[in-house]
């Protein structure tokens, strides 16, 4: 199988992550069947399409027409057999569990091509795990997304014991041609990468926190208004390279080593949030939304709809949309 041959792709489990997916795909040309076992969850997922494009069309990335031509392109059904008649990639994004992961693996099979290839959303599960009960495990993959999945371009590939080479760089090109920007782990990890980043920086959110060295709403804009506009640009160690002068990362590495050393000894190495810290949390962000004027978000339909708008605005700087 090539690229090229995938004409039809098929979104199994039309939740917050299947439904963007599915906008993802017809966005980008592709037939889409998007399955789910009840009426009333294709209904919201059509809801969600619909507000999605909107979001799209004020932002200037498609207009009325072609917002019509993509919802054409998305066929929603409660028959797994019709949503995958004929879709060469498809993309399960069920429920979080290894029991029905299995049951749905089991279901899919029925109805697709030998060389189809199967990714998972998950976010957490083992794809030996997941693919232990397939006929062909060697098409399964994983492909986890960051939320929303049509707007943000990343996907975390991971492989199972079975998953071959060609398949994995075969899910890497489609995701490719898609507008993704896909990384693959040469090794399986809890977390992926992403998770096991933004959890470590969290971590220290809460240390700072809970030691009464900043508050939540304060940390947010360290971030926002420091690293995180960095790193909306370019990753760490590329930031490293141009801080570090003639001397590139290795050069800052070695210039502030001391330091380095210090702060890293100063900072949280424990394994399990402390349990109050989750209320701490939700009051600091509640105190912070106060602070906030509606046009940036100060509830959470108005934060995420500015958190599109913004998304929207970045991926334009990077050529993404």
């Amino acid at each position: 199988m090539e690229i090229k041959d995938i004409k039809k792709v098929a979104c199994v489990g039309a939740g917050v992550i299947g439904y963007s997916f599915a906008v993802n795909f017809a966005l980008k040309g592709l037939e889409v069947g998007l399955y789910d076992i009840n009426e009333e969850a294709l209904n919201l997922a059509k809801e969600r399409v619909n507000t999605s494009l909107q979001l799209l069309i004020k932002n200037g990335i498609i207009n009325d027409e072609e917002s019509e031509q993509i919802k054409k392109r998305i066929i929603y059904t409660t028959s797994m057999e019709e949503a995958l008649k004929d879709a060469l990639f498809i993309q399960e994004s069920g429920p979080e569990h290894y029991d029905i992961k299995h049951q749905m693996v089991t279901e899919m099979e029925k109805y697709v091509s030998s060389e189809a290839i199967i990714a998972s959303s998950t976010s957490g599960l083992l794809i030996t795990e997941i693919a232990k009960v397939a006929k062909h495990p060697e098409r399964f993959v994983g492909g986890h997304p960051y939320n929303p999945p049509h707007l943000i371009p990343l996907v975390e590939i991971t492989k199972g014991e079975k998953t071959t080479e060609e398949n994995v760089l075969l899910a890497k090109e489609f995701y490719q041609s898609v507008g993704k920007e896909p990384v693959v782990l040469n090794k399986e990890a809890l977390g992926f990468i992403c998770n096991r980043l933004q959890m470590a920086l969290y971590r220290e959110v809460c240390e700072l926190v809970m030691r009464g060295v900043c508050s939540i709403e304060d940390a947010d804009k360290a971030v926002t208004f420091g690293p995180g506009i960095r790193w909306g640009i370019m990753g760490p160690s590329l930031i490293f390279q141009l801080g570090g002068g003639k001397g590139g990362v290795d050069g800052i590495m070695h210039h502030l080593h001391d330091s380095i050393t210090l702060w890293l000894n100063d900072m949280a190495d424990w394994k399990e949030f402390p349990e109050e810290f989750a209320k701490i949390a939700r009051d600091g962000v509640e105190e912070a939304m106060k602070n906030r004027p509606k046009e940036i978000g100060n509830d959470d339909a108005s934060l995420a709809a500015y958190r599109d708008d913004m998304l929207v605005a970045i991926l334009k700087l990077h050529g993404k949309l």
